[in-house]
């Protein structure tokens, strides 16, 4: 990210690791769920993958808030 970015830096370390444990549970709950329907490693890895890139990363951050 440039320092000239619209985007704003994470607020905190907290909203990192929130992101940080989704991507983690996605990858686990993607991984599991390609297993037990019978892919191999290679095809549960890319489903784990496929869970991070689906993650709504702003309801994430606004579930938590509402914690």
């Amino acid at each position: 990210m440039s320092l000239n970015s619209d985007r704003s830096p994470l607020k905190s370390n907290s909203e990192a690791e929130i992101v940080r444990d989704a991507c983690i549970a996605a990858a686990k709950e993607g991984f599991m769920d390609a297993s037990i329907s019978g892919l191999c490693n290679e095809g549960a890895v890319e489903a784990a993958i496929s869970a991070i890139q689906k993650l709504d990363l702003a309801k994430v951050l606004a579930d938590q808030k509402d914690k």
